[in-house]
């Protein structure tokens, strides 16, 4: 189908070739052959009078052009199949839709395990990806290939971030760590050997890092993992220690022996949130998972008030 010369089809396989970086798995993407694939190329380059990509090794990397129609062309065809080819009709127990969801490990265990859970009565047949925070995830979320990002709000842009439950970071070590058995100094807290979390390839900080970084002053690291749920395995049999959520520490001490103790910096609560497309803001199926999420994050019990000593733990 031609719209004002312009072959529509090819603005699938633009958009597939965007995504994929690759001749031969855009093609498999939109299951075409890859000689297909390559006369759509030319085809794009004769429409745009432009090469819209190079190649680098086995990559294609895209020309500004190209990069200035990427989300155009997401954007319409995201359009196309939310309003015209998926219509208005979302029936819960029928669907089959697969939910992408970026999210980390502590989410997971302390909020959206629920999520799961509560889905899997009323939907049956719906499907989740959990995928770990990328560093372009911001992009991720604007292009549509996620449906969600849920995250600290501090990371967010307010305007299009709606809130869903409160934390506070705590530190944390093993029931057998006797300098936890006081209340912890600054001093001593700087002075242990901590287990400290870095998220993704470039090993984005997290907020107690940031906290500490900002103020010019360094912990000592002997451990660095990738998330939170990896320190109290970590710190057992140990004289280490960690930073992490209040909730996910709760959770833990429940089966191992793990100390929970106030942190002594003055780190204030944080409001975990979550983000979708503004293409979904719309789409029936995630309004439906967002009412859930609300709904889920509503019976989150609240956080016993800083300084009562009533954190959970051994």
């Amino acid at each position: 189908m031609r719209f004002k010369g312009l072959d529509l089809n090819l603005l699938v396989a633009l958009d597939a070739l965007m995504t994929e970086r690759s001749l031969t798995a855009a093609a498999r993407r939109i299951h075409l052959s890859q000689p297909a694939m390559s006369a759509a190329v030319a085809r794009l380059r004769a429409y745009f009078h432009d090469d819209l990509f190079t190649m680098y090794g086995r990559e294609l990397i895209p020309t500004p052009r190209a990069e200035g129609l990427a989300s155009a062309v997401r954007e319409a065809l995201q359009h196309i199949e939310l309003s015209i080819i998926s219509g208005d009709q979302f029936k819960p127990t029928q669907s089959d839709r697969c939910f992408r969801i970026i999210l980390s490990d502590f989410l997971i265990l302390v909020f959206f395990q629920k999520v799961v859970e509560r889905a899997a009565l009323e939907a049956p047949n719906i499907s989740f990806q959990c995928l770990p925070l990328a560093d372009d995830f911001e992009e991720l979320l604007r292009r549509g290939d996620v449906d969600f990002l849920i995250m600290p709000e501090i990371f967010m842009a307010k305007e299009s971030s709606v809130p869903l439950f409160e934390d506070r970071f705590v530190c944390v070590g093993c029931g057998t760590n006797k300098q936890l058995s006081e209340p912890l100094t600054f001093d001593r807290y700087m002075s242990m050997g901590h287990v400290v979390v870095k998220f993704g390839n470039t090993l984005r900080p997290s907020m107690d890092e940031w906290y500490l970084l900002e103020h010019g002053v360094k912990r000592r690291t002997d451990v660095v993992v990738q998330g939170f749920s990896m320190i109290p395995p970590i710190v057992l049999g140990t004289n280490r220690i960690g930073t992490m959520p209040l909730r996910l520490a709760q959770h833990f001490a429940k089966t191992i022996p793990l100390q929970i103790v106030e942190l002594p910096l003055p780190l204030p609560a944080f409001t975990e949130a979550v983000q979708w497309p503004a293409l979904h803001s719309n789409d029936p199926a995630s309004m439906w998972m967002r009412e859930l999420m609300f709904q889920e994050a509503s019976h989150m019990p609240l956080l016993p008030p800083k300084g009562t000593g009533d954190l959970g733990g051994v």
